[in-house]
């Protein structure tokens, strides 16, 4: 069964119960959604050809602290950075370096800024240089999922709605779905409930209600959709090493629809590529 508490009402852990948050935590979320988007819009023009992941890295650091925020991936867990980057066949979680990036890479920059003890937590791809029609179809493809599976959040609708629209897209495309990792609960929690998985059935899951907070993030693949991690606990990659794109947004329920706390001031929600129709 599914539990739904107000969110002032729980203590600040996952509990396995689902918040209902009130205008201040949307105001909150606002906030640390709009510097986290500004944030990835800046490195549309950093991202080329012989940077590394490790000078991108260091950009969102300094970003963050020259805005007053921590970048929440920074000690969690374990991991040492203020962003995670994964280029062609990561799926996510990669760990900067100083490999510089190469024409036709693509890479997933993936960035979480705490505001006032908010989370927002987005990604995009970026492509580097030219890239090959297949990996820009691939990336077209990706953002289009994320765009569906925005479009199915109302309240009345299960998060199983969301996974089974993307679902249906990606594989009517001829690309897969990665099930190893999914969205998540987020605001003054990084990881909270409830899991939104990318595939699925339509009205399964909870409910969606007036006051959640989630993030979208489909994780889709040219090949099949298996994944593994490598030895270092976190860079996930494709089995078949096919590319694997994904974008993110953190939005939340209206009492009418939904709203979106991550979207790019600049227009750039798919740096490098077509615009999104």
């Amino acid at each position: 069964m599914t539990h739904y508490l107000e969110a002032e009402a729980e203590p600040v852990r996952n509990t396995g119960s689902i918040r209902l948050y009130g205008e201040d935590a949307f105001v909150g979320m606002r906030r640390a959604g709009a510097l986290t988007a500004l944030c990835l819009d800046e490195l549309a023009d950093v991202v080329r050809p012989g940077v590394t992941t490790a000078a991108i890295d260091a950009h969102v650091f300094q970003f963050a602290l020259k805005h007053g925020a921590l970048p929440a991936t920074v000690n969690y867990r374990g991991y040492q950075y203020a962003s995670c980057t994964s280029i062609n066949h990561v799926v996510c979680h990669g760990q900067p370096n100083d490999k510089p990036l190469r024409e036709g890479d693509i890479v997933n920059i993936d960035v979480t800024l705490i505001v006032d003890g908010w989370h927002g937590d987005s990604s995009r791809m970026y492509p580097v240089g030219r890239i090959k029609r297949a990996a820009e179809r691939l990336c077209e493809i990706t953002y289009r999922c994320l765009e569906i599976g925005i479009e199915q959040v109302r309240p009345g609708g299960h998060v199983g709605d969301i996974g089974a629209a993307i679902q249906v897209f990606a594989e009517g495309e001829r690309c897969s779905v990665v099930r190893d990792f999914c969205g998540h609960g987020v605001g003054k929690l990084f990881h909270d409930s409830p899991n939104i998985l990318h595939y699925g059935r339509r009205g399964e899951g909870p409910e969606m209600r007036p006051g959640m907070i989630f993030t979208i993030e489909p994780m889709i693949n040219l090949g099949r959709p298996h994944v593994k991690v490598l030895s270092d606990g976190w860079t996930a990659v494709t089995r078949d090493r096919s590319l694997s794109a994904q974008y993110e947004h953190a939005v939340g329920v209206t009492e009418t629809g939904c709203e979106v706390f991550t979207r790019s001031p600049g227009g750039l929600e798919t740096p490098g590529l077509p615009a999104a129709a």
